[in-house]
């Protein structure tokens, strides 16, 4: 038959496949094809050389037809019968190649065979790999940002289609047939592999290897593939098997140099360990992370092991190499780090001590690398060898690379140098996994950990060398505190958060001790500007509360955090406090009796809320509100309250009765008598808590409305007896009034007011005969019992709240009494309360007296215009600061109740932020921060320049509370605030008055004096004020507030409407060095150009590609209508000017050309082109700024090289969350106006015309 059918095939169509050396499919007669298709399978399944031989067949006839068969199967609309017979022929071909004698009867063709392994490729359907693709395009990592891809030209793109569309379905039973042809013809090529060398076929062998790497992906396997020296190709059960095991015989010396294939082999398995796909050319894309990439990917890492094993040294140097570029192809996305991270762990297992250590020295300084993605994966590297068994030092024979394998020196070289990096997002990871150190089981890691923050090291010196190793060790911990400390208020949010995690860390495993200092920044964080540092800030204070209960510090700590928290602005933040209140308060409440054994929880809530009664009382109000949002969730049942009055009698009664004070208020069904029996047993008391008071009148008031008239009648009998003896405290006092005022409201408002009229009437009544006693008398001043007179005076204040009426003349004149000598004529309101005759009465007492006068104030509108200008003028002269403290609280209240009134006389409230005494700065700008949020006081006069005065207090946490009530309380209500008050601070804190718009307000001349911070001894707090208004400017305002400055200041002086005397001189130096701060740059340009310098986003999808894009745009016409307004607006201005000042050889000129300097660093290439008004001026520029940028390279360079030789390249601290430096300007800045200034002394001192034809012809 073989005879018959070759006897048919023309000599010129097996030349003819031959001449163009199987690259293309000649057609065929029907018939034979269908012959020669049966004889394929045939041969496939016998032993072909004998066929053969037996035969006399010509082996090139055979390798023809053997082709034609083969290149069918690559078409795309092949069929699947056809797809198997290529398959088939493929085999057949290999199985030629390996029968000895293959070569002499040049049977070897190399197209041929890399045809033939193509096949495993072209004959598998692509469908899903080319969705795959499709899906991945959105997801696809790039090394660099915004780099195009290589777009295909049309004509490839429509080929591509139409092949997409004539590609044949492929029913299920097709496919399982092209598997099994698959791994036949996989198995053929082993066989071949085993016996056939390719050692010179070079490219034949790359192409084994990538065929056998894209092979791995190509069904997923089940259990541990077995890597043998040798193996029965037909037991191998998948084809990934047989991929590896074909990679494992390439690197045969037979092959090849095996160091070689080696290090091809490692290289194709770089690819599967990073879970990328990589192209004959372009970058390489990212696979999704599915549970077949990661399964192949784990094999990849065992083989890789394996080979390690097996080949021993000859394997290890390209171990090292292939785990330093797993570091530098990684990417950025966490998943692929993780991933990542663990496979170069596994792999340095395999290493021995040495040849670990060498790595680990790499790695150090790899850490170091510019590019952000590696200094990131870094950390992650030493997290993972940090949970490796440590090496023991005598394994390394070289004692230099003993250190590198300490797992200390893990932490300290790698993991802690990275706190201080220059991207935020490696700081954060670093801080994080600092944390998670303390979690490790080797006790060296935590050893490390507890050194660098904590000197509790043993020393191994004795004496001096002792004590001095103690000292620095000390000051090194305390300085790592102060950082981390200093990390948890840094700018960038994931720093923070990071930062809050390392704190809780140290607190958790006691490596730093629980001061109040340092958990006050933790529960201060739960009031972070970031929402996500919030919660993180919340359950941060949660978890360390839940390790240390017992802890009194954490307990406070834990309040202050989350109490307030309940009334953030943000939903999600309330609900996590109300969740946490819940958990630790609420939920414990449970029936109590004599006998009880509490459990750790119980204790923990009673303990928390007796903190409220006492250290935290401030907090009551959020709690209160935590209280109103839980009764509308009707989450207080009748047996809660019951379970909470069981409590009423046990030691812990203050917390009960807290609770019950918030609870009983919207409870309708309660247990009176219990209620009533407590307060029965309070009144007979003579040692009662004056908070725990407070919390029973409370619960009383709210229960007055549920009682009958005898029981309500006993209680207020009680109240007045009670208030009568004028022993209670104060704060009693007042909610004794209130309780009192609820039992006797009713809805009649005339009989509530009446009986407010007979029994606070009655106290008003006793007050006054007791002041009485004590100011009208002789013997007075023997009788004076100091904390009894404030009692009465203070029960007056609030008694008289409640029944104006009752207050008459002679109550006035006794209060004024209190504040001077007797009189009984009112007191003229012309002079201050300080400068009447000074009586014998305690300090003490007349603070209280101002206090009730103004409480009478309040009632009366004439009682308030009489004494308004007596407390103004106290604020001015008096000297008794609790005295001054109490008049701006009266003040303050009164704006409320007489706004139009007051309102003249706010100069002299605000002065008051330039008060002596910090209490009453804090305390003035607390109320009228109020004030004008509520819009009782507005921006008018002064009252905005002295706000910002408070931004330079001595004092740092009246800075930060101005700051806060600046920026989250007021200029939400006002954006505009900043821009608008801007240039009239130049002016007003300079005190110039000679513009004829600008500083025109009234002002006495103490307030001017006071406020002023004219000279340059007040230089530095002018400028911190114009650097923060500037940092809080949008863009917009930005632009527009240049604009403005040219029109009402540059403007002005260039045309002399403004005088250039001395004080002019400074005005237009100061606005020239405003105009030159980085801050008041648009930031769409800043943080395009240089947005974390050496930061390199090595990840991005369609989302941040378009958010690039659409940045880039922006700033491209944004720069382009600032460069338009600067030549149009600024340019004139900046040449008048300069030709003035040159004419009247004023000191400003060196400013001018500073400000001139920085500003044309954006336009260093058009210095010609926007200065083209004066030729001269732009060569000076452009000479100035070659100058200054040769000066920066060199300080760069300096500053490079320092640290390159210190070894600390990239741990240089971040300006962004140190504090601000005193001088404004950036040292570059400096440097380049002290250059350019020297460069222009020089030119005014030669022949300018001559240095500019140098400067051309150079």
């Amino acid at each position: 038959m073989f005879e018959i059918i070759l006897f048919f095939l023309f000599l010129a169509w097996v030349d003819a496949v031959w001449e163009v050396e199987f690259t293309e499919r000649k057609p065929l007669d029907k018939t034979i094809e269908e012959e020669l298709t049966l004889t394929v399978s045939y041969l496939a399944l016998q032993s072909v050389w004998a066929v053969l031989v037996e035969s006399g067949i010509s082996v090139k006839s055979v390798v023809a037809v053997l082709s034609f068969f083969v290149l069918a199967g690559k078409s795309k609309v092949a069929s699947g019968h056809q797809r198997v017979n290529s398959l088939c022929a493929a085999s057949v071909y290999l199985l030629l190649l390996r029968t000895p004698g293959s070569i002499s009867n040049k049977v070897f063709h190399e197209v041929l065979l890399d045809t033939c392994l193509d096949l495993t490729r072209h004959c598998w359907p692509q469908d899903s790999e080319k969705k795959r693709k499709k899906d991945l395009k959105s997801s696809q990592t790039e090394g660099k940002r915004s780099r195009p891809q290589r777009k295909d030209s049309p004509e490839m793109e429509m080929e591509e289609e139409d092949e997409e569309e004539e590609e044949v379905h492929l029913s299920g039973k097709d496919l399982m047939r092209i598997r099994d042809a698959v791994a036949l013809l996989v198995q053929s090529l082993l066989r071949l592999l085993q016996t056939f060398p390719l050692k010179d076929s070079p490219q034949t062998m790359i192409h084994c290897m990538q065929i056998f790497s894209n092979l791995l992906y190509f069904e997923p396997t089940t259990g541990k593939p077995a890597f043998a020296a040798e193996q029965d190709v037909t037991k191998l059960r998948s084809i990934p098997e047989m991929a590896f095991y074909g990679l494992q015989l390439l690197c045969l010396p037979k092959h090849g140099d095996q160091k070689e294939s080696l290090r091809r082999v490692f290289h194709q398995l770089l690819y599967v360990i990073l879970m990328m796909k990589k192209g004959n050319t372009g970058k390489p894309s990212l696979l999704v992370p599915s549970q077949t990439v990661l399964a192949t990917r784990d094999q990849a890492i065992q083989f890789v092991c394996h080979l390690v094993d097996e080949l021993k040294q000859l394997a290890l140097p390209f171990l090292q190499i292939l785990l330093q570029h797993i570091c530098f192809q990684m990417v950025e996305k966490n998943e692929y780090r993780s991933h990542g991270a663990q496979a170069v762990g596994m792999l340095t297992s395999q290493m021995a001590s040495e040849d670990y250590a060498c790595f680990i020295k790499w790695l150090c300084n790899f850490s170091r690398s510019s590019k952000m993605v590696h200094r990131l994966f870094s950390v992650d590297v030493v997290m993972v060898l940090l949970e490796q068994p440590e090496r023991r030092p005598e394994e390394c024979r070289d004692p230099d690379l003993v250190c590198f394998l300490m797992h200390s020196s893990l932490i300290q070289n790698l993991l802690f140098a990275r706190r201080m990096d220059e991207s935020p997002t490696v700081q954060g990871h670093a801080l994080n996994c600092l944390a998670q150190c303390l979690e490790l089981p080797s006790l060296n890691a935590t050893r490390a950990i507890h050194n660098l923050f904590s000197a509790s090291e043993t020393p191994s010196h004795t004496g001096v060398q002792s004590v001095n190793h103690i000292v620095s060790v000390f000051d090194a911990a305390k300085e790592n505190l102060a950082l981390l400390l200093r990390r948890v208020k840094d700018s960038k949010t994931n720093v923070r958060k990071a930062a809050l995690q390392a704190l809780l860390g140290l607190l958790k495993h006691d490596v730093i001790p629980m001061s109040w200092e340092t958990l006050q920044t933790l529960s201060e964080r739960c009031r972070d500007p970031s929402v996500s540092v919030k919660k993180k800030a919340l359950q941060c204070v949660g978890d360390l509360l839940s390790v240390k209960p017992e802890c009194s510090v954490v307990q406070k700590a834990w309040l202050q955090g989350v109490v307030p928290a309940v009334a953030d602005s943000e939903t999600s933040v309330q609900d996590k406090a109300l969740e946490a209140l819940d958990q630790v308060l609420l939920s414990q409440v449970k029936p109590y009796s004599a006998g009880c054994h509490l459990d750790a929880s119980q204790r923990l809530m009673w303990e928390l809320l007796g903190l409220l009664c006492h250290q935290c009382q401030k907090l009551s109000r959020y709690f209160s509100k935590a209280f109103t949002i839980w009764s509308k969730q009707k989450k207080f049942t009748p047996l809660f309250v019951s379970n909470l009055i069981s409590h009423t009698e046990a030691d812990h009664a203050a917390g009960a009765w807290l609770l019950l004070s918030k609870v009983v208020s919207s409870s309708s069904r309660l247990p009176h008598g219990k209620i009533l029996d407590a307060w029965d047993k309070m009144v007979r008391s003579k040692d009662v808590n004056a908070t725990t008071c407070c919390h029973i009148l409370c619960v009383m008031g709210d229960i007055a409305v549920h009682l009958n008239e005898d029981t309500k009648e006993r209680v207020v009998a009680d109240l007045m007896s009670w208030l009568k003896t004028f022993t209670l405290p104060l704060e009693v006092i007042s909610s004794a009034v209130q309780t009192l005022y609820q039992f006797g409201c009713s809805e009649d408002i005339k009989q509530t007011q009446a009986f407010l009229n007979q029994r606070c009437g009655e106290l008003v009544s006793a007050c006054e005969s007791y002041l009485a006693s004590i100011i009208l008398t002789d013997n007075g001043a023997q009788n004076l019992d100091e904390e009894l007179m404030v009692k009465h005076l203070h029960t007056l204040g609030v008694a008289s709240l409640q029944c104006p009426a009752k207050v008459n003349k002679r109550t006035v004149l006794l209060v004024e009494s209190v504040l001077t000598t007797h009189s009984e004529k009112l007191l003229p309101a012309s002079l201050p309360l300080s400068q009447f005759k000074a009586n014998w009465l305690p300090t003490r007492v007349r603070a209280h007296g101002v206090i009730t006068l103004g409480k009478l104030a309040l009632q009366s509108e004439e009682l308030a215009q009489k004494y308004l200008p007596v407390f103004a003028r106290e604020l001015e002269v008096g000297t008794e600061v609790s005295v001054r403290s109490n008049v701006v609280v009266i003040m303050c209240d009164l704006c409320v109740r007489y706004t139009n009134m007051v309102d003249h006389y706010i100069p002299n409230i605000s002065a008051c932020l330039r008060d002596k005494d910090a209490v009453i700065r804090e305390q003035t700008l607390i109320m009228l921060t109020n004030l004008l949020q509520e819009e009782f006081v507005k921006w008018k006069g002064s009252l905005f320049f002295d706000f910002m005065v408070a931004l330079v207090d001595p004092v740092p946490a009246i800075v930060s509370l101005t700051e806060y009530c600046l920026l989250h309380l007021l200029l939400k209500k006002n954006p505009e605030m900043f821009s608008q008050h801007f240039i009239e601070c130049i002016f007003h804190f300079n005190s110039y008055t000679k513009h004829k718009s600008y500083n025109k307000f009234s002002q006495s001349e103490r307030e001017r004096v006071h406020f002023s911070l004219k000279g340059e001894q007040y230089r530095e707090k002018r400028f911190r004020i114009y650097c923060f208004l500037l940092e809080h400017f949008t863009d917009a305002q930005r632009f527009n507030i240049t604009n403005k400055i040219n029109q009402t200041i540059l403007a002005c002086f260039a045309d002399e409407e403004l005088p250039l005397d001395a004080d002019g001189a400074n005005i237009l130096s100061e606005t020239f060095n405003i105009l030159s701060l980085k801050e008041f740059k648009l930031q769409t340009i800043c943080s395009s150009a240089g947005a974390a310098a050496g930061e390199e986003a090595e990840e991005e999808n369609m989302a941040t590609m378009a958010k690039a894009v659409l940045q880039a745009a922006q700033k491209k016409v944004v720069s382009q209508v600032r460069k338009k307004a600067f030549i149009e607006n600024t340019v004139p201005l900046i040449i008048s000017l300069k030709n003035l000042l040159e004419q009247k050889r004023s000191p400003v000129l060196r400013d001018l050309v500073g400000y001139l300097q920085v500003t044309m660093q954006d336009y260093r290439n058009e210095v010609k082109e926007i200065l083209s008004g004066d030729e001269q001026l732009a060569a000076e520029m452009e000479f100035a700024l070659k100058i200054a940028e040769k000066e920066r390279a060199t300080v760069e360079q300096l500053d490079n090289d320092s640290l390159a030789g210190d070894g600390k390249k990239a741990q240089v601290t971040s300006s962004r969350s140190l504090p601000k430096p005193a001088a404004v300007l950036q040292s570059s800045d400096r440097l380049r106006s002290r250059c350019l200034c020297g460069v222009y002394r020089r030119l005014s001192a030669r022949n300018r015309q001559s240095v500019k034809m140098n400067i051309e012809f150079k």
